[in-house]
């Protein structure tokens, strides 16, 4: 008779508005085995996409869960906006035979993430010192999400934010005209408005139409492109000034969380172009703020270039 294997390792999961991630964390090598992409629109929730993945590796056997999820969980429950999808993690426990299950919002993951990043998993925006233990990870997608990872707490702690929904306040005479145009379209401008993968096709829009020129109907992937490419400079200019926004976002980030040991942008849109938002004003006006200038100089800045950091983080959270 054929012998069952045990369970061992646990099941990480990132689940995003269009794809979910799945892999089996080893804690005894340690690594992520068996990752794979699913595209959300293919299943009718989260318990179809783990059968899947069981399915595919039937060898295995996780004995515990921790699974990211782009929506602020409520303990046990996690309600998506952006595919219709809710699910507890008890259920799914029980479904699938876990002993421990945990779901985190993704930018929490990403949070538990940091401590684990190698030299070769991020791009140094800003050099600086880590000189407290509290760290910050902010980054534009969808929207724009955000957390705080306390390293003095034994385990660490990371505390999920909403920073997408800041406000955004504009600075100079053209960010001036830009507030007037997009504040005729939207009213409320907050950071997400702008500092998203739909926001850089708003500022492109409205930049438009402040400097008299055409805009084409381009989505975000083109205005990104055309403007490495340096082929258009409407695009290029847009590109600028996303740059240049999420720095005093991200400034407004650090100085209310007090997270001044380090600030790691990510997301699925700043690692494509990493050497543009180094060469911008994001920097400068990040560290804009008078009597705080200092400290935020002070700040290293780095994209994180890891491919799964979400799986990463969910990987090393504690579960208790």
């Amino acid at each position: 008779m054929s012998r069952v294997p045990e369970r061992s390792g646990r099941l990480v999961a990132d689940v995003g508005g269009t794809n979910t991630r799945i892999a089996l964390f080893d804690p005894t090598e340690p690594r992520l085995l068996a990752v794979t992409r699913y595209r959300n629109g293919d299943f009718t929730g989260l318990e179809a996409v783990v059968t899947r993945w069981l399915d595919d590796f039937p060898e295995a056997r996780p004995l515990e869960a921790c699974i990211a999820v782009a929506a602020p969980p409520a303990g046990d429950f996690a309600r998506m906006s952006n595919c219709n999808w809710s699910f507890r993690g008890s259920e799914l426990a029980a479904r699938f035979g876990w002993n421990r299950v945990r779901l985190l919002n993704d930018f929490q993951a990403n949070a538990f993430a940091l401590p684990w990043l190698q030299p070769g998993d991020c791009y140094e925006i800003h050099p600086g010192t880590t000189l407290y233990p509290r760290l910050a990870v902010l980054g534009p997608g969808t929207g724009l999400g955000g957390a705080v990872l306390d390293t003095s707490a034994q385990p660490h702690r990371a505390v999920p934010c909403e920073p997408g929904h800041m406000a955004l306040a504009p600075q100079g005479l053209l960010e001036l005209e830009l507030w007037r145009v997009l504040m005729h379209q939207h009213g409320r401008i907050y950071t997400e408005l702008l500092l998203s993968g739909p926001g850089l096709g708003r500022i492109y829009q409205a930049l438009a139409l402040v400097q008299g020129t055409t805009a084409e109907p381009l989505q975000s992937e083109e205005i990104s492109t055309r403007a490495l490419s340096g082929a258009d400079a409407l695009c290029t200019a847009t590109l600028h000034r996303f740059c240049a926004l999420l720095g005093v976002a991200s400034a407004d980030f650090i100085l209310a969380s007090g997270a001044f040991g380090g600030l790691f942008l990510a997301g699925g849109i700043l690692p494509t172009f990493p050497e543009f938002l180094q060469l911008s004003d994001f920097h400068p006006r990040f560290t804009d703020r008078g009597p705080m200038h200092g400290h935020l100089e002070r700040m290293p800045v780095r994209v994180i270039t890891h491919a799964q950091p979400g799986l990463l983080g969910a990987a090393h959270a504690p579960l208790a």
